[in-house]
């Protein structure tokens, strides 16, 4: 150490840093009571950049067309550089691109083809990136020959990557790759084991340099440059190979050990190539002795001793990089103490077993170790073993060995002991345990486990099956231990067929455990059978076969074919022969199928147990295609228009058409002629058709049949039934129409029947056809007739309007010519204001109401009567009765409740209602107007109260 080093909280200051005198390797050492470790090497380097020796450069002289390169040549340096070229003056620097190139790892400039705009100066500028320092070299002059222009030539790659490219895990490696040639190349990169370039790889300069970002183990491999043009292509490869200096997977950690005994520590790293390891001692490299063995990254030390303790250091290395973990290692070295570990006060063994008392005493070195059982020293034999950590093994154990039992360490550094007691037990023995039983799926049983044993003792029941302790909580469902302090019955509820196995009850108390073991038989349904086939299949069979499932115990007694098509619900049970399939056959020909449908089976498992679940569906096979066996069902028709013979089916469905192509054949023939004509229908999903023809008569009687067809010929017809040629519209319209109001809301319209001998179309029916005055026509409403009937009510109209109304004959041909407008006003709507004041009296089964008289309104119709309507309150039929006045004598027994409505009427109609009046049973009373007398004052109190607040409802 001089006046320029100082050390200062362990950092090194070099005060002026001398280029000969300080660069090198530097690696800090630091000691303390407790030992000595060393840093990691740090390296110590100067950066510089020197000038350019030379003052002038040749001139270069080129063809145009030709490729070129400029070489930089820089000067004496340390440090990373980045290359530029000036072109003529500063600051004019050489654009890059797919024709020029500044290589970074050479410096020099190239050119894929020369033009006449490249000639001019050129200067290569240098820049020292720890320095920033700037040097720039002497111009180059570029001139064109005079002897003619370079022709087309293929790529020559002038600036390409090493062979092998040595990248470190996680940093940018830069590949360059670019070539002289004319017409100018283009430059692709790929990667020679046909693997994807990597995404986050970036090109520049016009893919002359690839860049690949946090460059990793799978990023390894053989890349190309490929460089083309016209005239031809050359390829650049270079390994690009993977490396990363040791870090840390395993490291060791302070260790603190007794005298005498041993150390082992393990280091861990990773890096590539693989790392070597080495171990320091207090900074000094440690080398294998007797007692210390190095291999790999373990260190072992045997025998340990207080020279051992001090700071020990793993350290990893390769050629990328070197690292170290440290730790301390502290030899303890004291006498027996029993302070922290005493001898267990009570050690429980039962008759007959073994007995293990530990003693286990901190000390260092390791201590000898004699026993005492009272005041007596205990001797080995056959019985007594003292074993090498002092633990006392005693065998066959009895109850004289029942007492108290002394440990005495003792080491170089003193002697200590400890004395605990040894309790001899009688042993735990089955009462009832565990039989095997033989079950059905879905039954409870109870398999015992009741012991006998030394009840100061706790005891434990656990149980398992197949292996794995029972959980009682998560598998609760199923699983109980139930039983009292000498029992551990396990109940087992709803037995599945997943719990067949060997169930095991375990018993364990603080001296022994035993356990006993039972064997768990469950037998259910049969699973499901396995590889269901269609082995062979016609238009109405198919052979199937599949292989029998697990008969869980219980022999298969019978076999169920179901299938599916796509128009059934869902899977159905099949006419299969053999008609019962027993347990041992295995295939069956299923029969009664429909042609051409898509069929699949599945197989279904019965035996004395139940019926087992299905198997998975058979592929999906369609049957073979035969000629139509339904034929269409419902063959009707009539109607349409005129000169229509309009004929109607059911279609036939999917399933029943038997094959492919399939259609109709529609016959029909006037009734009485012999030949029939026919048309096909080659649509499977129509059920109408129309013959036209001028000629046809109005609704004629033809004899119609429709037959079907598939792509094997044809089917049979249907039953020949009767269907009318269409009708012509009625030709004359109904006569002498009039009509007449009802009320507010009705009108009856009349006509004259039209004779059959003056319309040349059938009459149906007629429809009238009203609107309000100042609606369209259009907007008319309608309602249609029998086809004698001469009149009809239209009902629903608005009171106090003009309608207009017209009748029209039809029928399925259409309407006919309408009649003349009829007009008819409807008359004034009835009263609104409903009947108040009203007022009941009863005597001698007489119920008498007054009201008070309604009076219409203008635009009301005058009242010409009210409509009096009555019940009993446990009925729904109303009687009625009209009156003119306002009152009314109502002859009703009193033994009943009644309901009372009060309306009037007029010739609008029916008016509003009064509020409905109840009129309670009544025995022995006369009640009138609002008073009365009798000798019951109870009862007159009481419905007179009625009578007074009926009023007072009614007035409202």
């Amino acid at each position: 150490m001089d006046y320029r080093y100082s050390v200062v909280e362990g950092s090194l200051l070099i005060n002026n840093p001398n280029k000969t005198q300080d660069a090198g390797t530097y690696q800090c050492v630091a000691t303390n009571s407790f030992g000595t470790i060393v840093s990691r090497e740090a390296k110590l380097q100067f950066a510089y950049l020197e000038n350019f020796k030379t003052r002038t450069r040749s001139t270069v002289s080129v063809r145009q067309g030709q490729g070129m390169v400029l070489l930089c040549g820089p000067p004496p340096h340390s440090g990373e550089l980045i290359y530029a070229w000036i072109f003529n003056e500063y600051p004019s620097f050489v654009h890059q691109d797919n024709r020029r190139f500044v290589s970074q790892e050479t410096g020099n400039l190239y050119i894929a083809k020369v033009e006449k705009s490249d000639v001019g100066n050129y200067t290569c500028v240098v820049t020292n990136t720890v320095t920033n320092n700037r040097v720039l070299g002497p111009p180059t002059p570029l001139i064109l020959r005079n002897d003619g222009v370079m022709g087309e030539y293929e790529p020559k790659i002038e600036v390409q990557f090493p062979e092998m490219v040595p990248s470190a895990k996680g940093t940018t490696v830069r590949l360059e790759c670019f070539a002289l040639g004319n017409p100018v190349p283009t430059i692709t990169w790929r990667r020679a084991d046909g693997k994807q370039i990597p995404k986050k790889a970036r090109r520049h300069k016009s893919s002359s340099i690839l860049e690949i970002p946090n460059f990793q183990q799978e990023d390894a491999g053989l890349y190309e440059c490929v460089a083309e043009n016209v005239r031809g292509k050359n390829v650049a490869r270079g390994q690009l190979t993977f490396y990363a200096p040791p870090n840390w997977i395993q490291k060791i950690s302070d260790a603190h050990v007794a005298m005498e005994e041993s150390i082992y520590w393990e280091c861990k790293a990773n890096g590539r190539p693989k790392p070597s390891y080495s171990w320091l001692k207090d900074g000094e490299l440690l080398l294998p002795q007797e007692r210390i063995l190095i291999e790999h990254g373990t260190l072992t030390i045997t025998s340990v001793n207080l020279s051992d303790t001090g700071m020990y250091q793993c350290v990893a290395e390769n050629r990328h990089g070197t690292i170290y973990i440290s730790a301390e290692l502290s030899v303890i070295a004291v006498g027996p103490d029993f302070s922290k570990n005493f001898l267990k006060r009570l050690t429980f063994v039962k008759v007959g077993g073994d007995a293990s008392i530990e003693c286990k005493p901190k000390a260092s070195p390791r201590p000898t170790f004699t026993w005492k059982k009272g005041k007596e020293i205990l001797k080995e034999n056959e019985r007594h073993t003292i074993l090498e950590d002092g633990t006392l093994k005693i065998t066959n154990v009895t109850k004289a060995d029942a007492g108290s039992y002394t440990c005495i360490a003792t080491n170089h550094f003193g002697a200590a002991s400890s004395t605990g007691n040894l309790v001899v037990k009688d042993p735990t023995r089955f009462m009832v345990a565990p039989n095997s039983m033989d079950v059905t799926a879905g039954e409870s049983i109870l398999l015992p486990c009741q012991v006998s044993h030394d009840h100061p003792l706790d005891i434990l029941f656990t149980w398992s099956f197949n292996g794995h302790l029972i959980d009682f909580e998560k598998d609760g469902d199923h699983f109980e231990r139930v039983g009292g302090d000498s029992a551990g019955d396990l109940m087992i509820r709803s037995i599945q067929l997943n719990h067949a196995g060997k169930y095991v009850c375990m018993v364990q108390t603080s001296v022994d455990k035993l356990s006993a073991a039972a064997d768990l038989i469950v037998r259910g349904p049969p699973g499901p059978p396995e590889a269901v086939t269609i082995d062979e299949i016609t238009d109405t069979t198919a052979q199937v076969s599949w292989r029998p499932g697990a008969d869980n115990r219980s022999p298969i007694t019978t076999y169920v074919v179901q299938a599916r098509t796509p128009f059934s619900v869902g899977w159905q049970a099949v006419n299969t022969v053999p008609d019962v399939i027993d347990g041992n056959t295995f295939t069956a020909t299923v029969v009664s199928l429909n042609p051409w449908v898509e069929y699949e089976f599945r197989v279904v498992a019965a035996s004395l147990i139940g019926i087992g679940e299905p198997s998975k569906p058979s592929e999906k096979r369609r049957t073979e295609e035969a000629l139509p066996e339904v034929t269409p069902a419902n063959v009707s028709g009539g109607g349409g228009t005129k000169s229509e013979l309009v004929i109607t089916w059911e279609t036939v469905p999917e399933e029943l058409q038997n094959g492919g192509g399939f259609g109709y054949v529609v016959a029909f023939r006037p009734v009485g002629t012999i030949s029939w004509m026919q048309t096909v229908v080659v649509s499977p999903d129509a059920s109408r058709y129309v013959f036209r023809n001028e000629s046809l008569p109005p609704f004629s009687p033809y004899e119609v049949k429709v037959g079907v067809y598939n792509n094997k010929g044809e089917g049979s017809f249907s039953p020949v039934t009767i269907v009318y040629s269409a009708d012509e519209e009625p030709t004359r319209a109904p006569t002498h129409v009039f009509a007449k109001s009802l009320s507010a809301s009705e009108v009856q319209v009349f006509w004259t029947l039209l004779p059959e001998t003056q319309s040349k179309g059938r009459i149906q029916g007629y429809e009238v056809r009203y609107w309000r005055h100042g609606d369209k026509e259009e907007q008319a409403g309608r309602i249609r007739t029998a086809t004698n009937q001469t009149f009809a009510k239209v009902t629903s109209l608005k009171g106090n309007v003009l309608y207009h109304m017209a009748v029209k004959a039809y029928n399925t041909a259409g309407m006919g010519p309408s009649s003349p407008i009829v007009n008819v006003t409807t008359k004034k709507p009835p009263p609104s204001q409903p009947p108040g004041n009203i007022i009941w009296n009863s005597s001698d089964s007489k119920i008498i109401l007054n009201w008070d008289q309604v009076k219409a309104q203008n635009n009301e119709s005058e009242v010409k009567g009210y409509k009096v309507l009555y019940r009993w309150n446990r009925q729904s039929s109303t009687s009625v009765i009209e009156t003119n006045k306002t009152s009314v004598e109502l002859s009703l027994p009193f033994d009943e409740d009644y309901i009372i409505e009060i309306k009037p009427f007029s010739d609008g109609g029916d008016g509003s209602s009064s509020e409905q009046i109840r009129i309670p049973k009544i025995s022995n009373a006369y009640v009138r107007g609002s008073g009365a007398s009798t000798s019951n004052a109870c009862t007159l109190s009481a419905i007179s109260t009625i009578m007074i607040s009926l009023t007072a409802r009614s007035s409202l």
